[in-house]
């Protein structure tokens, strides 16, 4: 039997896992540990039904909260986990001796350190957290050369690579192709781009996500981040990686080897199937999905991505080969841009104005630990801040001049 812990067990990727071990049944899973954000309803059902022996939340009133809908439940007071909340809490949960498996899927840099504890403490790592390598990629490869950790991505690309990159050895591998759907806007022309609205971005055409990765998916920010983590789970340098535009989402990754043959990963497009692969590494388990038809016609189609359309994908290659704290500073000014512009404080074309400025105003530098790449984190944030606010002052302008 597996134990283990979800950090962000009421998203997109945290439920998703749930269903898996849900359909792996009570002898092949055992939830240690539940950790949520401010989804207190959906969490205090999830702990009802699968009984976990820690729940955590990330505030104090989130807890609060959290005890309220339990005593409204039928789950007597006898049978409630340890109920803990914050930073500490996390790390807590993710790094305890049962712990055989932890799921980092929590959003931004707040599941950062308890990730990186949990590498340390030998646990298996399934991935879905980009912020961990965006932000502090080094660090982190270095903790699990230094520990052994397995580190098993759950990102569909960066899984289907992880799956081809079985075919040979990695000495063989030249290419490493990322495929990406588009978005809804890949054939919006750029000159309306400051035309669009959080919802139209928020209408992905493939996945259902969290808001930020959404938008992120839409920018193509979202790829620029895979081809970071890219870079460091698989020891590439950013001239190896590739992105496509693949609209039909049913190629994942492909990986060139040294003899021009190129292997591709295909399958539905579901996370539990790269979920289920890294609680099942290295074994493979039956699909959670339907298969795949191939009884009718197919076409894959395949398209160059427009750097001067999207130029944040332009920005990751740009950061990641300027090496130090440039990723952590690309993902905070993202974060930060993203938020305002769902606010609708910003447009959507000055995320990308608003993170390359951003860039030019945190100086870059070696980041030591964690503490320091928090710390750029946190710089990163005021100053991004700074510029949202001037960007919106003018936009506000023009929008009553008009």
């Amino acid at each position: 039997m597996k134990s283990v812990t979800i950090l962000g067990s009421t998203g997109s990727i945290g439920t998703s896992s749930l269903d898996v071990i849900r359909r792996g049944g009570p002898e092949r899973y055992r939830v240690h540990a539940l950790v949520a954000g401010g989804n207190v309803d959906l969490l205090a059902r999830q702990i009802v039904e699968f009984r976990p022996s820690v729940a955590v939340t990330a505030t104090e009133e989130g807890l609060r909260s959290l005890i309220s809908r339990l005593d409204d439940s039928r789950l007597g007071r006898r049978s409630y986990p340890e109920l803990l909340s914050g930073p500490h809490a996390y790390v807590q949960a993710a790094c305890a001796p049962e712990v055989d498996f932890v799921m980092s899927a929590i959003v931004g840099v707040a599941g950062l350190e308890a990730t990186y504890q949990a590498i340390c403490s030998r646990k298996s790592i399934g991935l879905a957290n980009k912020e961990t390598l965006v932000a502090a990629g080094d660090l982190v490869i270095a903790a699990c050369r230094e520990h052994g950790t397995e580190l098993i991505p759950v990102d569909s690309e960066h899984n289907g690579a992880h799956q081809c990159l079985r075919a040979g050895r990695r000495s063989e591998v030249t290419h490493l192709i990322l495929t990406a759907s588009g978005g809804p806007f890949r054939n919006t022309p750029k000159e309306r781009f400051h035309e669009i609205t959080p919802e139209q971005a928020l209408n992905h055409p493939t996945w259902k996500m969290g808001r930020r990765i959404t938008i992120d998916s839409a920018s193509m920010m979202n790829k620029g981040f895979e081809v970071i983590e890219a870079c460091w789970l698989f020891d590439f340098e950013p001239d190896q990686v590739d992105v496509v535009i693949h609209p039909q989402s049913s190629i994942h990754a492909m990986v060139e080897y040294n003899d021009g043959s190129v292997i591709a990963q295909i399958s539905t497009t579901d996370m539990r199937m790269p979920i289920q692969y890294a609680l099942t590494w290295p074994d493979r388990d039956s699909a959670p999905v339907p298969r795949m038809d191939w009884s009718s016609a197919r076409t894959f189609e395949f398209f160059p991505p427009d750097l001067e359309k999207f130029p944040l994908l332009r920005l990751a290659y740009q950061c990641q080969r300027t090496g130090g704290s440039a990723t952590c500073t690309l993902n905070a000014a993202d974060e930060i841009a993203v938020e305002a512009f769902l606010n609708g404080e910003v447009s959507f074309s000055a995320i990308a104005e608003v993170v390359e400025e951003t860039l030019s105003r945190v100086p870059g530098r070696r980041l030591l630990n964690i503490g320091e790449v928090l710390d750029v984190d946190r710089q990163s944030r005021v100053a991004a801040g700074e510029i949202v606010s001037r960007v919106a002052g003018r936009r506000s302008r023009s929008l009553m001049q008009a």
